[in-house]
């Protein structure tokens, strides 16, 4: 088998989350690669929406930011921004949304905004952007990143977007219609939410279930039917290093 980094792992892996899926509301970042990632090599037909008003982008280079030409240039149609939001994403008719985030806790609860206190933060994040939209109303959200005791905390210390449940209230008591975070994918496996908390359901090759435990801040489930992930292919890899490449 070719070697591979556990990054390509992870990229590779939410590509293919998005094989049966009909569009996508793609976040920038890893989101954005493992979409493109996706309609080349699994689902051509995949319509990927960016929040800048860009539908069904087929871009030829990994876009720079949602504000890239090379979206609205190779896109189906560009509407405005309140279109996108207000009769897309919140007339629910986006599949998934794919999102990433700083940190994540045990409900799928993302965290994209400061480390530590409001007012006083150890750290400022980028920010919100479409996320809590994204998270409040696709049918349902794939969350990438990657696995480590800061980014998998017991608690946050501010919810940017809302997983299953949150101060005290489920997603259907905050009235939220959408599905929620369905698969959690990192650079050690693959999480799925259990009764609104995430359990591990997909281990990745080479990796054992300590170094995953070790790098989770709580008491992580394990599914019954814990699996491992398939190894990547060749072509995968290389049509993963061309599409980085350009």
């Amino acid at each position: 088998m070719p070697e591979f980094s556990a990054r390509e792992m992870m990229i590779i892996a939410a590509a293919r989350a998005l094989r049966d899926e009909h569009n996508c509301f793609v976040g920038i970042g890893v989101p954005s690669v493992a979409a493109n990632l996706a309609r080349r090599l699994y689902n051509p037909s995949l319509m990927l929406i960016y929040e800048s008003g860009c539908i069904g982008a087929k871009p030829t280079r990994l876009p720079l930011s949602i504000g890239d030409s090379e979206l609205s240039d190779t896109s189906m149609t560009v509407v405005s921004v309140p279109e996108i939001f207000n009769y897309w994403l919140q007339g629910g008719k986006v599949d998934v949304g794919f999102l990433g985030a700083a940190q994540i806790d045990r409900y799928g609860n993302l965290n994209s905004t400061v480390i530590g206190d409001y007012d006083h933060p150890t750290v400022r994040l980028p920010g919100a952007g479409g996320a809590p939209d994204i998270a409040a109303f696709a049918k349902e959200v794939f969350v990438v990143l990657d696995q480590s005791v800061r980014s998998f905390v017991p608690e946050l210390g501010f919810v940017t977007s809302v997983g299953h449940f949150a101060h005290g209230r489920t997603r259907h008591e905050w009235g939220l219609p959408g599905g929620g975070p369905t698969q959690v994918i990192t650079n050690l496996g693959i999480l799925v939410p259990n009764e609104g908390e995430l359990e591990l359901r997909w281990i990745h090759p080479s990796v054992e279930l300590k170094d995953v435990r070790q790098h989770t801040g709580w008491d992580l489930k394990i599914s019954p039917d814990l699996a491992c992930t398939s190894e990547p292919e060749e072509w995968e890899l290389k049509e993963l290093r061309r599409l980085e490449e350009r």
